[in-house]
């Protein structure tokens, strides 16, 4: 997962990502609608938050929480909202390999998000869409500011994640508002020690694969048959991508979204209530782990995205991956499907249904990787 992803150097016009034609968003939610979020890393983290009575450990809770100003920091160029009853949320996982996450690799000095998805929360509240970016992807970066306030330049065929190192969430929002006219209304991250604790405090996730997993760079070792996944196994799974299909990141992309089902099915059943000890260290887990927006930045708030998720189950998400193609001048990347991927984003911004039409032919489409996990 922190394999190398530096820019890659192009000739002018050679990978032109077109950004999509800015749509409308709406105006800024009500408190009553708040989002869904099903992702491999923050969707636990918001469920455990849904209906408890956390009351005097509110200020330690809200202590744990980290929130960036993204408002502030990307101004006025932006998606213009619009008030159609949806929600479009961006997940990320971060790779740093500061402090304890540093058994995961070497840290270079800056970090990556290697794990990007767009959830989209239909009108009503009772269904999703989540599509998900592949790390590998060639798309236009633009212009952004780090958190020393200097301006990196755009670059026309970089990585997706290296959008992150440029200028960490900002920018990564910056990029994926520039490739969807899409205003993202808020983001949520998560990093490998929160994640792996998450989990261990939810008792494991249960799941079957249907073929041997191996992969020593990511310290998964499975054989076929049911499992439950502790922490550090279910952050191998999320991670690996030499151990399926062909080793890409659109393997590694089906493990995880097939991994978010499993563990949607499984958080719901799990009786907090019952166990006062274990509701608070899933709420201290989980509130350590998240960086949000500053819109979110507080339990209150991801509280009422908890409570909005009660209505959608496995059954009522629909997992996506970009369309890509893989690059004819290096096949460790993808280039986008630009056609194929503007259904997608007119879709989201309508509120609509993601078409059968707008994945067929891509090469996520087409791995296999995602039936290893039942």
């Amino acid at each position: 997962m922190a394999e190398d992803s530096s820019n890659v150097p192009v000739t002018p016009g050679r990978h032109r990502a077109r950004g999509a034609t800015p749509g409308r968003r709406r105006k800024r939610p009500s408190t009553r609608r708040r989002a869904v979020l099903y992702t491999v890393w923050t969707l636990a983290a918001v469920l455990v938050l849904g209906g408890a009575g956390l009351g005097y450990l509110y200020y330690k809770l809200n202590g744990n929480l980290t929130g960036v100003d993204v408002n502030a920091a990307l101004g006025a160029d932006r998606p213009k909202n619009v008030d159609n009853g949806s929600m479009d949320i961006l997940v990320l996982g971060s790779d740093s390999r500061a402090g304890k996450n540093a058994k995961y690799g070497t840290d270079e000095g800056t970090s990556r998000s290697d794990t990007a998805m767009i959830v989209h929360v239909y009108k009503g509240h009772k269904k999703a869409s989540v599509i998900s970016i592949p790390r590998d992807t060639l798309i236009q970066r633009p212009s952004c500011t780090t958190k020393g306030g200097q301006e990196t330049p755009a670059v026309q065929a970089a990585m997706f994640n290296s959008a992150y190192e440029a200028g960490g969430p900002a920018c990564t929002i910056k990029t994926i508002e520039s490739m969807t006219g899409i205003r993202m209304d808020h983001f949520l991250e998560v990093d490998f020690t929160g994640f792996k604790q998450l989990i261990n405090d939810l008792g494991g996730v249960n799941l079957t694969t249907t073929a041997p997993i191996h992969d020593p760079k990511s310290h998964l070792d499975l054989e076929p048959g049911p499992h439950t996944l502790d922490g550090e196994q279910s952050l191998g799974l999320v991670r690996t991508r030499h151990g399926v299909g062909d080793g890409s990141d659109l393997g590694r992309i089906k493990l995880q979204q097939a991994f978010v089902k499993a563990l949607l099915d499984q958080v719901k059943h799990v009786d907090v209530f019952g166990n006062p000890k274990k509701l608070y260290d899933l709420a201290d887990t989980s509130t350590k782990a998240l960086t949000t927006d500053s819109e979110l930045a507080s339990v209150s708030k991801l509280k009422g995205f908890a409570e909005s998720m009660k209505g959608i189950g496995s059954g009522d998400m629909k997992m996506t991956t970009l369309p890509v193609e893989y690059d004819p001048q290096n096949p460790a990347r993808v280039l986008p499907m630009e056609r194929k991927a503007k259904l997608i984003w007119t879709a989201l911004r309508d509120d609509q249904p993601v078409p059968a039409s707008a994945t067929k032919g891509s090469a996520g489409d087409a791995t296999d990787a995602g039936k290893v996990v039942e």
